[in-house]
C-alpha cells in the first residue's frame, strides 16, 4: 500500500486559483480607485453636471466654484460652491437663484436600489428671485410647457438653510415680497425648525408673512411634518396650522385656518383665485391639497351680516383654475349683496361695512343714486372658470318681502352666467338669467327676468289705516342689455324692454278718485276711513329702453270710476324719473281738476305731485270767461266733457303674454 497523498482534483484547483485572482483584482481595483480618488480633480465633473442640470431645468445652470467629493464610507458626500441658476430667456437679465455652497450627504446602499436617501442637505446663503409676469409666465416653472406636478423631494434627514434671502414679484397680482430664509437644527441650544419671515406690498399696501415648521432633524418618511402660516395684508389676516402628510412632498398637506378682512376680493393677490366683492367677513375651515386639487371643507362663518357655510374646491390642473362650490346661508341680509355689484351694504347701527364701503354708501346716498361706478376688473374674471351654487334659506331687509333665494353661477372663458336665478316672494317668484360677458375689451351685462304669481300688496307694501290700498295679482318681465365696465355704465347704455301687468285686483276707492284728481271726493273717502274698494280692471306699463333711457307711451291704469293714462321716461344714467299721468273719469263730474299727476325725482325717492301750472292756467281762463259771461261759464274749464270707456284688458293681456309676461292668476275668493 502506497503512502503518497491523493492528488487534488484539477477542477477544484482551478476554482481556487480563480478566486485568488478575483480577490487580487478587486484589491487592485480598490487600490486604484483609492489612488484615483486621492489624486483625482473632481472639478472635471462640473461641466457634465452643469449640462445635465441645465437640460433638466430648461435653463442654464453653472457650477462656478469648486466641486469636492468624499466617496469613502457608507455615507458619501459632495460640496458644490458658487452654484448659479439663470432666468428663462423671456425674463429680465439676472439669475433665478445663486447658492454660495450646497452640501449633500447620502447613503450608498439605497442608491444600489435606485433610491436617493438624503442624510443631509445644507444651503448656505441662497439668494432666490422669483418673478411672475403679466402673461402668467413664472421663472420657477421648469416644465417647459408640459404639465408640472407639485414639488416632491426625496426624504431629507437633516435640512438646513443659513442666511437665505428670497424675493418675489407677481405683476398681475401687484404683489412684491422680500424675506429671509433660515432652517437649522440647533440655535442657542434649542432645536429650531424652518422659518420664513418677510415683508412686501400688495397693491401698494404693506403685508407680512410668517411661515414656520417643526425641526428639520431626523424627519421620518411616514410622519407628518407640522407647519404654521400667518399672513397679514392691511386689514386682511390669514392664519393656519397643519401638516405635510409626507415630508418634502408638497403635493399633499392639510391645515385648519381662519381668514378675515374687509373684502374677500382683496384675497386675489394672496390666493390667485378671483373672489367677489363682499362686506367684511370672518371665515374658518379646513384646507387640503392633493396634487393639483385644493379643497376647503367645513367652511363656516359670516360675510357682512349673513352667515355662510359649505365647501369648495379649486382644480389647478387645467389652463385656468376651476372653482367649484356649494354654499348656503340660513339667513341672508339682502343689503349684503350690494357689494357683489361694486356697491355697498347698508350702514348704520347693527350693519357691517368696511370703511371704504361706508364712504361709498354715503356718496351714493348723497347723489341719490343706486348704481355704483366701481370698475370691474375683467382680467380676474378671465383668469379662472367656476361652477358655484348658492342658496339662502331665508332673506331679511329686502326692498320687498323675500322668502328665499337661490342661484347657480357658471364662469367659462370670461362668460359669467347666473342661470337659474330665483327669488321667492312670500307669494310668487322672480326667476331668469343674468349674464356678464367679459370676453371682449368692454364687458356686456344682460338680464332676462320674469315675475310670476306675485301680488301687488307685496310689491307696494304701503298701508293706510292698517290696510293695503291696492291688492291683486301682478306679473312682469324685464330684458335689458348694456355695455360698460361698471354697473352704472352698463345701465347707462342699456337697451331692452320692461313690462308689468295686473288685472282682477282691487284699489281703495279714495285712492282711485285721487288718481283721477277728484280731490274733494278722494280726500273725503280717505279721511272718513272708508274701506270701499273698486276693481282694478287692467293695469299695464311698458318701457322701451334705448341708450339707457326707458321711455313709455303705454301706461294704463283702468279702475271702476277712473282710467289713468300716462307717458314719460326713466333715465338709467342720471337715475331720475319723469312721468306724467292724466286721469279720465268714467262718470260726469261738474267739479273736477283737470290737472296731470307727476312722478319726478331720483329713482331712490320719486315724488308724486300735481301739475299746478296746468291748474293755474285753467283757473286764469275761467276768471277771464267769468268776467265776460256768467258765473256758470267759469266752471266750464273744469268739466270733463269726454268720459273714458273701459279698457280692453283682454287684448292688453294677450299682447303682454306675447311679449313673454307670465299669465296672471286672480286670487281665489
Amino acid at each position: 500500500m502506497s503512502n503518497d497523498p491523493a492528488p487534488v482534483p484539477q477542477p477544484e484547483a482551478r476554482k481556487r486559483r480563480a478566486r485568488g485572482i478575483g480577490i487580487a483584482a478587486l484589491v487592485t481595483v480598490v487600490a486604484l480607485v483609492a489612488l484615483l480618488a486621492a489624486i483625482w480633480d473632481w472639478n472635471w465633473f462640473r461641466a457634465p453636471i452643469s449640462r445635465m442640470a441645465s437640460a433638466g431645468l430648461h435653463r442654464e445652470v453653472t457650477l462656478a466654484g469648486d466641486l469636492h467629493v468624499s466617496p469613502w464610507g457608507w455615507q458619501p458626500s459632495a460640496t458644490l460652491a458658487d452654484v448659479r441658476i439663470a432666468n428663462p430667456a423671456w425674463a429680465p437679465n439676472g439669475r433665478l437663484a445663486t447658492f454660495e455652497r450646497i452640501t449633500l450627504r447620502t447613503r450608498w446602499l439605497p442608491l444600489l436600489w435606485g433610491r436617493l436617501d438624503i442624510l443631509e442637505l445644507r444651503l448656505d446663503r441662497p439668494d432666490i428671485k422669483l418673478l411672475a409676469d403679466g402673461r402668467g409666465r413664472k421663472t420657477w416653472d421648469f416644465s417647459d410647457g408640459r404639465d408640472q406636478a407639485p414639488l416632491k423631494l426625496p426624504p431629507i434627514r437633516n435640512f438646513s438653510i443659513h442666511d437665505g434671502r428670497i424675493a418675489f414679484r407677481d405683476v398681475a397680482r401687484q404683489l412684491e415680497f422680500a424675506g429671509t430664509l433660515n432652517a437649522s437644527e440647533r440655535l442657542g441650544g434649542r432645536e429650531r425648525g424652518f422659518d420664513l419671515t418677510g415683508q412686501g406690498r400688495i397693491n401698494a399696501a404693506p403685508f407680512r408673512v410668517l411661515i414656520g415648521g417643526g425641526p428639520l432633524v431626523n424627519i421620518q418618511r411616514d410622519k407628518p411634518y407640522p407647519f404654521s402660516v400667518d399672513v397679514r395684508a392691511g386689514q386682511t389676516t390669514m392664519t393656519a396650522e397643519g401638516a405635510i402628510s409626507r415630508p418634502f412632498d408638497f403635493g399633499g398637506f392639510e391645515l385648519a385656518g381662519k381668514a378675515q378682512g374687509p373684502d374677500m376680493a382683496a384675497l386675489f393677490p394672496l390666493i390667485g383665485v378671483a373672489m367677489p366683492n363682499t362686506p367684511p367677513y370672518a371665515l374658518h375651515g379646513r384646507l387640503a391639497r392633493q396634487g393639483a386639487m385644493w379643497r376647503v371643507t367645513s367652511l363656516g362663518g359670516r360675510v357682512g351680516d349673513s352667515d355662510l357655510a359649505g365647501g369648495l374646491s379649486v382644480d389647478t390642473a387645467g389652463k385656468r383654475p376651476f372653482l367649484r362650490a356649494d354654499l348656503t346661508s340660513n339667513s341672508l341680509d339682502f343689503d349684503d349683496l350690494g357689494a357683489l355689484f361694486g356697491g355697498a351694504p347698508a350702514v348704520g347701527p347693527g350693519e357691517t361695512a368696511s370703511a371704504e364701503q361706508v364712504v361709498m354708501h354715503r356718496s351714493l346716498a348723497a347723489q341719490q343714486r343706486i348704481f355704483p361706478d366701481s370698475h370691474l376688473d375683467v382680467t380676474r374674471i378671465r383668469a379662472m372658470d367656476a361652477d358655484v351654487s348658492y342658496a339662502a334659506l331665508s332673506v331679511r331687509d329686502a326692498p320687498v318681502k323675500l322668502a328665499s333665494l337661490s342661484v347657480r353661477l357658471r364662469l367659462n372663458e370670461g362668460l359669467l352666467r347666473a342661470d337659474p336665478l330665483r327669488l321667492d316672494l312670500s307669494k310668487g317668484r322672480v326667476e331668469g338669467v343674468v349674464q356678464l360677458d367679459a370676453r371682449k375689451a368692454t364687458p356686456v351685462t344682460s338680464l332676462d327676468l320674469k315675475m310670476s304669481n306675485a301680488r301687488l300688496e307685496q310689491l307696494i307694501p304701503v298701508q293706510y289705516g292698517g290696510v293695503s290700498p291696492v291688492t291683486g295679482p301682478v306679473a312682469g318681465r324685464a330684458w335689458l342689455s348694456g355695455a360698460g365696465d361698471s354697473l352704472h355704465k352698463a345701465f347707462a347704455n342699456a337697451d331692452g324692454e320692461v313690462m308689468v301687468v295686473a288685472s282682477n285686483g282691487e284699489i281703495r276707492k279714495g285712492f282711485a278718485e285721487l288718481l283721477g284728481v277728484n280731490v274733494l271726493k278722494g280726500l273725503g273717502l280717505l279721511l272718513s276711513k272708508d274701506q270701499q274698494t273698486t276693481p282694478i280692471r287692467c293695469a299695464i306699463v311698458r318701457f322701451q329702453a334705448r341708450g339707457g333711457v326707458m321711455h313709455t307711451d303705454n301706461l294704463l291704469f283702468d279702475t271702476g270710476p277712473v282710467q289713468v293714462v300716462g307717458q314719460g321716461t326713466v333715465n338709467l344714467d342720471t337715475e331720475r324719473v319723469d312721468l306724467n299721468l292724466r286721469g279720465h273719469d268714467k262718470k260726469f263730474r261738474l267739479l273736477r281738476l283737470r290737472a296731470p299727476i307727476t312722478v319726478t325725482g331720483p329713482l331712490t325717492a320719486p315724488k308724486p305731485g300735481v301739475d299746478l301750472g296746468s291748474a293755474v292756467a285753467q283757473g286764469g281762463v275761467a276768471l277771464g270767461i267769468g268776467a265776460l259771461l256768467t258765473p256758470l261759464a267759469a266752471l266750464l274749464p273744469f268739466v270733463d266733457a269726454g268720459l273714458a270707456k273701459d279698457a280692453n284688458c283682454s287684448a292688453v293681456l294677450v299682447e303682454a303674454r306675447q311679449q313673454g309676461v307670465p299669465a296672471l292668476h286672480a286670487r281665489a275668493r
